[in-house]
């Protein structure tokens, strides 16, 4: 377990606020690098990369990064949600009170993701799903056929539960992406705490929600159990089964985050006592010290939640 004193992130802000965010950035990008080095060394047995993570780990941007380190060999990457392989509202899964489970990964069209992956495998060509979220509802896309050392990269939280992909694992690398480092501070000279990197993937959701999807701080706020609870029983008992497991914090984002969120959360915990169970977090970016937000390079992945990034999501 790595752990950041918020005293040490501020002393690399005042000292040399660029070259900080340039050597975070570079730091998590050597990382990918050297897995992209794999991905292409096995390309021929293993041309599928299976990446998976829980909600707010920033495994679509780490996807993408990986790609585009590779395209950049001259090696084609498709990536490919598999968001695109839920089932029709129709077929959507319940739990025992008859509630849509939204974090089940019976949400998963399991056979047609493992018959198509095969396909690929096996040169033959597919047709991919298209998953239409305002309607819920499944069409048809291109046409897929892979060529000589192409790779396909499919993302999704679901990506290494066994019950879903099958003997894909055999000719799949596996990946898991997630914050792991804990940020320290400090209460009122209390002994020094740790902010759960969940709330860190909190923060991330709460300003993408905001940002891109039009969501309240107090809508994010009440989700907030439910998918935790999805995570920690479909997504985390299957990390272990990854050959690559990566820590996405980025040193300089939760001082990006606190003018987007410190404000906000201090209202609603002020408007509602149930929220005050989120004050960790308010404490740890009230002692950290803002950064400028132009300074971080459209190629980030704090971008994924803050805007302006150079990928297309």
């Amino acid at each position: 377990m790595k752990v950041i004193h918020v005293n040490a992130l501020n002393h690399r802000i005042l000292q040399d606020e660029k070259r900080f965010i340039e050597q975070s950035d570079n730091n998590y990008e050597q990382r990918l690098i050297a897995i992209a080095d794999n991905i292409e060394n096995s390309k021929d047995s293993k041309p599928i990369l299976l990446l998976a993570g829980p909600s707010g780990s920033g495994k679509t941007t780490t996807a993408l990064k990986i790609r585009e380190i590779l395209l950049e060999r001259g090696i084609i990457t498709y990536n490919i949600s598999l968001d695109n392989y839920f089932v029709p509202k129709e077929r959507f899964p319940v739990d025992e009170n008859g509630k849509v489970d939204l974090e089940s990964p019976d949400h998963v069209d399991k056979e047609l993701f493992v018959s198509q992956l095969t396909d690929l495998f096996n040169g033959k060509e597919i047709t991919l799903p298209i998953f239409n979220f305002p309607d819920q509802s499944r069409h048809w896309g291109p046409k897929l056929k892979r060529e000589k050392d192409e790779i396909f990269i499919f993302e999704g939280t679901h990506a290494l539960n066994p019950s879903i992909v099958g003997e894909i694992a055999g000719y799949s690398h596996k990946m898991y992406v997630s914050v792991r480092t804990r940020l320290q501070y400090d209460v009122k000279g209390e002994d020094d705490r740790l902010l759960d990197p969940a709330y860190i993937r909190l923060m991330r959701r709460i300003i993408r929600d905001i940002l891109f999807r039009g969501r309240e701080i107090t809508a994010t706020l009440d989700m907030f159990d439910s998918v935790e609870a999805g995570e920690v029983k479909y997504i985390m008992p299957f990390k272990r089964l990854a050959e690559y497991s990566v820590d996405s914090f980025i040193p300089y984002e939760v001082p990006a985050y606190k003018s987007f969120i410190l404000g906000k959360l201090k209202d609603a915990i002020a408007q509602n006592s149930k929220y005050e169970r989120f004050s960790p977090i308010t404490q740890a970016l009230s002692q950290i010290g803002a950064i400028t937000l132009d300074n971080i390079p459209p190629q980030s992945l704090t971008r994924e939640f803050i805007g302006n990034s150079a990928y297309k999501y």
